[in-house]
């Protein structure tokens, strides 16, 4: 029997962020489409190159992106919403950035348009919002939702996926396509207009996928990976039926190619049936998030159904303990041929960790990344393969880097773990009811109705982002760099009091990232200099490495807060990360469990929270982004998870006086199912991200009667547009609808980090005098 590796899927932004560097220069229109296509030519290349060096035998096709996988699929079938003006034909890079980014061009605002011009003859909206985004299942990534109406047509609108294999295939490589699956595709896409049931779409859907397997035949394509991620949630029977319904079509509409169904992010669990039985020719499981699934899944499968074991986390930096995946999966290499990969795609991990020349040794000889992970399946398709001794030297080196970890000093800190331990329930319970707290905010901060504020950070300027990098290179004395930060910070303050916001932010201009400046603060991080991952498009973070007990040896933001507010009589918020936040956009330590971490990290931010108010502060928002995103994908797992991240955030909120005020923020996400949570958490004041869904969002919190006070987002940062005034004024309208005047906060839909001043600043004025006419 024979040990394949493959991999599902590779980091598409290069080892020195080229793609970034690309796209961020065609936007801005420093360079031609030909030099961004041939930047992505020449990612490709070497992802496709460096995958085979390491030892993968099959290497996908088509994972390759511009911006994101799903908006690619948008584009393969045709799929562009009409506000864009699309009108048949292939979706040209132009349409494709506006849904990714929106489009502006105006006589007022000629500089906002960033997307490149366009010399193709079809019609182009002039002033567009980007299409909705959200987190891709329980990941930090984004992903473009896709948007259906009733009795929607689908044409083949791209043949990307056909080029990349032909590309690969011309250079002496033959990959295997990835495409998301059609009925996954429909199920996290968004019904537009009167309600229908998106499933109803996928006859017309399928004669796409159809011509798109036909085409990969033709090219020579002997197998096709169809991603079907959905195939690990809870499933009703339609969309059981609509998966079989699904590759029974595309099983007889080619029978010439084979199909492999690819899951992860889970297990199949009551899903399983369903899976087994559909006519395809391969099946990937993820055994790092589901190991449990391996035996009855061996069991069940068809002796000719080629199975893909996910044994390699593709979430996660650790090195894997190779020698318990060989023993756990030899007895079934014995009997079947199978297929040894990452649990899913590595887009989600850093690339190379030989780059990392100056990072901790001791905890470097912990971590694997892209490139390592791949080694690391073809070590363990070796030993199957050949046996234990081909390989003795590098399973030894894993077997002592294992165990060096476990028994590290550095791990473990007994007074964490006992602080963390306590069980008091005056930890997690503010003094008063929200009621009681209100109206003693009210006094003591005197806002109008439809108070204005933004989440946090302004513009990381180009020179902000160099004074930081030649403060790092020791090319500029620390005092030189704080009084540059200061001179930035009230120069923010200023503008704010000038352009009459009413709760002011000091902008952030010291912090590199919401997660990583906590983390250098805190004991028990470690950072990496080159490990980037993608957030969404352009956008791209390097978590933080949770290696040990977590625990704040000095206050973090005090300092910061306390110049800023010296620059003005009006409040300033002081700004913190939450403890879920920063446990779910960290590589978090897989040795205990992650509530166990995350109460840690809770403790630290109650020590901030409090240093804080002592110092004066009297509006302190601890962000938590991230709370959805780590929500389990099973319901049947929500309730554990819901506890212990509602008590840890309010473990951070709950030892200040009623006087002081407790604003949270939360990025994208869908709030009905978790609404009871939310209100759990007992803030004052909570802003959510909006914009692009025109105030959908906010019907949780309308059927919850949501009892605190609102700031949904008016403004989309993600987007390089100026809303005008009248567009924010009718968005409060619709959420003045929804909610009381009283609740209602006005604000951005997040932080303004990366948009640039010249976005800014008509955007924010807008914005408030778009509450000056809600108050009149």
């Amino acid at each position: 029997m024979t040990v394949r590796v493959a991999t599902l899927g590779f980091p598409r932004i290069g080892g020195r962020r080229e793609l970034k560097k690309a796209l961020e220069s065609f936007w801005a229109g420093n360079s031609s489409e030909a030099e961004l296509l041939e930047t992505a030519a020449a990612l490709r290349k070497e992802n496709w190159t460096r995958q085979k060096e390491q030892g993968a035998d099959i290497i996908p096709s088509n994972d390759f992106s511009l911006y994101d996988h799903v908006l690619d699929t948008s584009a393969l079938v045709g799929a562009v919403p009409e506000i864009y003006g699309h009108k048949g034909g292939k979706v040209d890079l132009t349409t494709y950035f506006a849904m990714a980014r929106g489009r502006q061009v105006s006589g007022e605002h000629p500089a906002h348009d960033q997307s490149h011009d366009c010399s193709c003859q079809h019609q182009h909206a002039t002033d567009v919002p980007a299409a909705e985004m959200t987190k891709w299942f329980d990941t930090n990534y984004h992903f473009l939702v896709p948007e259906f109406k009733a009795g929607q047509s689908f044409r083949l609108s791209s043949t990307k996926i056909i080029d990349d294999y032909k590309e690969a295939k011309a250079q002496g490589i033959e990959t295997r396509p990835v495409l998301l699956g059609p009925v996954s595709f429909l199920l996290l896409g968004k019904a537009h207009g009167a309600a229908f049931n998106k499933l109803d779409l996928l006859p017309a859907l399928l004669p796409v996928y159809h011509e798109v397997l036909q085409a990969l035949h033709q090219a020579g394509a002997e197998w096709v990976q169809i991603d079907e991620p959905t195939l690990v949630l809870d499933l009703d029977d339609a969309a059981r039926k609509a998966f079989a319904h699904a590759y029974q079509s595309l099983n007889k509409a080619v029978p010439g190619i084979k199909l492999f169904l690819t899951t992860y992010f889970g297990g199949l669990g009551d899903n399983l049936e369903t899976a087994l039985s559909l006519p395809v020719q391969g099946l990937h499981i993820d055994l790092v998030r589901a190991p449990q699934q391996l035996n009855d899944v061996v069991a069940k499968a068809r002796p000719d159904l080629l199975l893909s074991l996910g044994v390699i986390d593709g979430r996660n930096i650790w090195k894997a303990d190779l020698s318990k995946i060989i023993a756990q999966i030899a007895p079934i290499a014995e009997k079947r041929d199978i297929i040894v990969a990452p649990s899913c795609s590595l887009l989600h991990t850093p690339i190379d960790l030989e780059r990392e020349t100056q990072l901790d040794a001791e905890v470097k000889n912990w971590l694997a990344f892209a490139v390592q992970k791949i080694a690391e399946l073809a070590t363990i398709a070796k030993a199957l393969n050949q046996g234990h001794e081909s390989v003795k030297a590098i399973l030894d080196a894993s077997d002592a880097a294992v165990q060096s970890r476990k028994a590290s000093t550095r791990i473990h800190n007994q007074e964490v773990k006992k602080r963390a331990a306590q069980k008091d329930a005056k930890l997690t319970q503010r003094q008063s009811p929200f009621p009681t707290r209100q109206k003693a905010q009210e006094d003591a901060l005197k806002l109008p109705l439809f108070p204005t504020t933004t989440i946090g950070s302004f513009p990381q300027t180009k020179e902000v982002r160099q004074a930081r990098a030649r403060h790092a290179k020791k090319e500029l004395s620390t005092q030189d760099y704080v009084a540059f930060l200061k001179k930035e910070t009230e120069s923010a303050i200023k503008w704010q009091e000038e352009v009459g916001l009413d709760v002011l932010v000091h902008g952030e201009f010291e912090r590199n990232d919401m997660v990583q400046y906590f983390g250098e603060k805190l004991s028990g991080f470690v950072f990496t200099k080159h490990a980037w991952v993608q957030s969404y498009g352009s956008r791209y973070v390097r978590p933080p490495i949770i290696f040990g007990d977590v625990s704040r040896p000095a206050a973090m933001t005090l300092d910061w807060w306390q110049y800023a507010q010296s620059c003005s009589k009006k409040p300033v918020k002081g700004m913190l990360t939450g403890p879920v936040t920063i446990l779910n956009w960290s590589f978090v330590r897989d040795d205990q469990p992650r509530s166990e971490t995350c109460r840690q990290i809770a403790f630290a931010i109650r020590d901030e929270v409090q240093d804080l108010e002592k110092a004066g502060c009297g509006v302190i928002q601890i962000d938590e982004a991230a709370l959805r995103e780590g929500l389990p994908l099973r319901r049947k797992d929500w309730q554990h998870y819901l506890d212990w991240a509602v008590e840890s955030f309010r473990i951070t909120a709950s030892g200040v006086q009623d006087k002081t005020q407790i604003h949270t923020h939360m990025c994208y996400s869908e709030f009905n199912d978790i609404i009871e949570a939310i209100a759990a958490m007992d803030t004052d004041v909570i802003s959510i991200e909006t914009a692009r869904s025109k105030m959908e969002l906010l019907e949780a919190f309308t059927h919850h009667k949501y009892p605190s006070e609102i700031g949904p987002g008016v403004y989309d940062i993600h987007s390089p547009r100026v809303p005008s005034v009248e567009e924010m004024v009718e968005l409060l309208r619709a959420a003045e609808k929804k909610v009381s005047r009283r609740q209602l906060w006005v604000n951005p839909d997040c932080g303004l980090k990366t948009r640039n001043w010249a976005e800014v600043r008509p955007a924010i004025a807008n914005m408030v005098k778009a509450a000056e006419i809600l108050r009149g």
